[in-house]
């Protein structure tokens, strides 16, 4: 699947607010600390400034939302025509936009209804 070259990568903790402690470490890194950056309970480091490289999404275990992302994953992996269309989507805003601050925003309505289609697959599965 096309995609932004950003890795993405969703880190499940014990304890969200441990992961505050480690700041100056991950700008010794080069990461950005973005904080929960939108999502309540979330901690995200990002690196490469504009030309992001790497998200690290960092949510305590007990954290809601974590199943809907892996949903959303193994939704996609399992319809490779879903994925095909997110993956031409992905494209043509990768070709209208430069950064990931503008990226971001442009597929969210898209993402959101991928998102529905795949939990409403995995309620079905039973």
């Amino acid at each position: 699947m096309k995609a932004k070259p950003v890795i993405d990568m969703m880190c499940i903790v014990k304890d969200i607010e441990i992961i505050d402690t480690y700041k100056d470490k991950m700008r010794s890194l080069n990461y950005d600390v973005a904080g929960e950056w939108g999502i309540k309970g979330r901690r995200l480091f990002r690196k490469g400034e504009e030309k992001r490289t790497h998200h690290l999404h960092f949510y305590q275990f007990d954290y809601p939302e974590i199943e809907r992302h892996l949903v959303l994953r193994d939704y996609l992996l399992t319809h490779p025509t879903a994925a095909n269309q997110y993956s031409q989507f992905k494209e043509k805003l990768a070709n209208k936009y430069e950064f990931t601050k503008d990226y971001s925003p442009a597929k969210k309505a898209f993402v959101s209804e991928l998102e529905k289609k795949a939990i409403h697959w995995y309620q079905s599965k039973g």
